[in-house]
């Protein structure tokens, strides 16, 4: 992609990286900014056009982003191991030191968060952490807590992905990250980690106070509707779209309907507020 952008961050417990990036229709000056959190095995590359089609939808700017080690991102100094907090340190620490490098005020102007799977899963931590600073958020199937279905279901993906000859899925995620073997094994290796089967944040996303749509798809293979329900349950301001026909990418699945739903949610919340 010819427009992507870099930015390095480090200190305060982030290590330095070069973070790509991708804005949206940055000229829309005045209008709400949605910053995208892709999934587990995700980059800015792997959204394709859908960031551009919601943001027109809607017409909002966009940040489009790699977290570090995905993609184009690369570290620039040794990372340390990934632990069962991978998700909050990515919450807590990379995206708000993203936001600041990029001059993005998230008190004086709170953005809107977008996130898929583990992605979503970081908009609520940051949600959580930090009420006042963000204006609303959509997850799609995030996570919550730790399901046989996505422990099984990664342990197939591991299967595809060391077995998988010439267009398997290591092919086909080598066009889209510089070091695929890294971000694969990181990903699989903590998902399948024993230590990892208690991770929960069921508690700790009850403190979210903004707007906040849960999407997930009745075909998910990577998780049940409990985490979208669980949701519901401790956060109550949330809506739900449980959508037919679709798997663990609503994005690439039901596009036309996800984008409807938003907006519909955005001019719902917009009117309330």
């Amino acid at each position: 992609m010819d427009d992507i952008e870099h930015v390095e961050l480090g200190g305060a417990g982030v290590p330095r990286v070069r973070i790509e990036y991708r804005r949206i229709a940055a000229e829309r000056r005045a209008a709400p900014l949605l910053v995208f959190l892709h999934e587990g095995l995700g980059s800015v590359a792997m959204w394709k056009d859908f960031p551009e089609r919601l943001c027109t939808a809607l017409g909002w700017r966009g940040l489009v982003y790699s977290r570090p080690g995905y993609g184009g991102s690369q570290a620039l100094e040794p990372e340390p191991p990934w632990r069962p907090d991978f998700m909050h340190r990515e919450a807590h620490r990379v995206l708000p030191a993203l936001l600041a490098a990029l001059g993005i005020d998230a008190r004086s102007e709170p953005p809107w968060l977008f996130g898929h799977s583990d992605g979503g899963s970081i908009a609520l931590l940051y949600a959580a952490r930090w009420p006042d600073a963000l204006a609303g958020a959509v997850v799609l199937a995030p996570h919550i807590l730790v399901e046989d279905l996505s422990v099984a279901s990664i342990a197939q993906a591991r299967r595809a992905y060391l077995e998988g000859g010439e267009g398997g899925l290591h092919a086909r995620l080598g066009r889209y990250h510089a070091d695929v073997e890294r971000v694969f094994r990181r990903w699989s290796d903590i998902w399948l980690d024993p230590a990892f089967r208690d991770w929960s944040i069921e508690a700790e996303i009850a403190t979210i106070t903004c707007p906040l749509l849960a999407v997930q798809g009745l075909d998910d293979e990577y998780g049940t509707l409990e985490q979208v329900r669980g949701i519901a349950r401790r956060v109550p301001q949330t809506a739900l779209l449980e959508l037919p026909a679709c798997g663990h990418s609503p994005q690439r699945d039901q596009p036309a309907a996800l984008i409807a739903a938003v907006r519909d949610f955005v001019c719902r919340s917009q009117l309330a507020s």
